[in-house]
């Protein structure tokens, strides 16, 4: 068998960074299960981007976060953070909303929030925002631009309307499968790609991509904190 070749080799390393970004991903979705699958935990629910996402008061590397610092639906400002880009990339399409759009907190022992957008504003990241004991207001914050942490997009929501809990939304887990798909998804694209690679290289291609595929089945089954992977990596993106 012939040496790996310079174009070889490029592609191999190539395929290791699609993979460590897939393997963020896949860790992100994996170690989650938990929080989606815990019926005590909120959703954030904005029908006009497409966003049903399970809230949790511990970090952004499980997902939406709620701010601790904050108050809860009904009882003052709600301050929400996700991720625009990796890490399920929960907000990434946050700047397409307008005033009037709705957004829905589904929270166990409060009931069915629904705020209405009121003002969308960019400011630098070292902005503080202050959550206000009695307020009404839920405020969506992510990165901005998409790929840079230059600066905070802050999408606002005055309360317009309190119902009962929807149960459905409650207990759906649409992200479970997310980790398994990437990983299928990889090894799929990987085995074609290899199998009209030059013969005499394809073996070189077909190994990393076999060894890849594997580490993510197996984080699959026995996930990482995914941002173990993205501080080794985040300077290719400069931001999330």
């Amino acid at each position: 068998m012939k040496k790996p070749t310079i174009t070889t080799i490029i592609i191999i390393i190539c395929l290791l960074i699609i993979g460590l970004y897939a393997m963020g991903e896949v860790n992100y979705f994996s170690s989650k299960i938990a929080i989606e699958r815990n019926i005590e935990s909120p959703t954030i629910v904005i029908p006009s981007i497409g966003v049903s996402e399970k809230i949790n008061n511990q970090s952004l590397s499980q997902g939406v976060m709620h701010e601790p610092t904050s108050y809860v639906p009904t009882e003052g400002d709600v301050l929400i953070f996700g991720h625009r880009t990796l890490q399920g990339s929960p907000f990434l399409r946050l700047n397409e909303l307008s005033n009037g759009d709705k957004l829905i907190l589904e929270w166990p022992g409060i009931g069915e929030v629904v705020y209405t957008v009121v003002n969308s504003t960019i400011v630098p990241a070292t902005y503080k925002l202050n959550a206000l004991e009695g307020g009404n207001s839920t405020y969506l914050i992510t990165c901005d631009p998409i790929g840079s942490t230059e600066n905070r997009l802050i999408i606002q929501g005055e309360l317009s309307e309190v119902k009962p809990l929807n149960t459905t939304i409650i207990k759906d887990n649409p992200q479970e499968s997310f980790a398994w798909i990437i990983s299928a998804v990889f090894l799929v694209a990987g085995l074609i790609f290899s199998y009209f690679y030059p013969t005499e290289q394809r073996t070189y291609i077909l190994a990393a991509v076999l060894i890849i595929s594997a580490i993510l089945f197996y984080c699959c089954i026995n996930p990482i904190p995914s941002e173990l992977i993205y501080d080794k990596i985040i300077f290719l993106n400069g931001g999330l």
